[in-house]
């Protein structure tokens, strides 16, 4: 797991990251979500909720990656049964007026 976990570290901009296990058990933390169950539960259910959506007749899982935008951007990835959540610093460039 520690050469997954650099690579969450290297992320650009990001303030905290989980790492989840197929049962929901928080496998790793850092930063801004270190030892942070409760959103670890929040986004282990949101993952559960999104995998039950199937296009009729397709194999491919549900999704690939997941983003939740508030004031920050939780980017949300299974691989390898395990579950990767990264809190981003959400910069939100203002509209160019040409």
């Amino acid at each position: 797991t520690a050469a997954l976990t650099a690579g969450l570290e290297r992320i650009p901009d990001q303030v905290g990251y989980l790492v989840i296990s197929e049962d929901g058990v928080l496998a790793q933390s850092a930063g801004e979500l270190e030892n942070d169950e409760h959103t670890a539960g929040v986004m282990m259910q949101m993952v559960r909720t999104a995998c039950r959506f199937r296009l009729s007749g397709s194999t491919d899982a549900p999704f690939k990656r997941m983003s939740i935008l508030e004031d920050f951007v939780y980017v949300v990835t299974i691989s390898g049964q395990k579950v990767f959540v990264v809190k981003r610093q959400n910069n939100q460039h203002e509209p160019v007026n040409v």
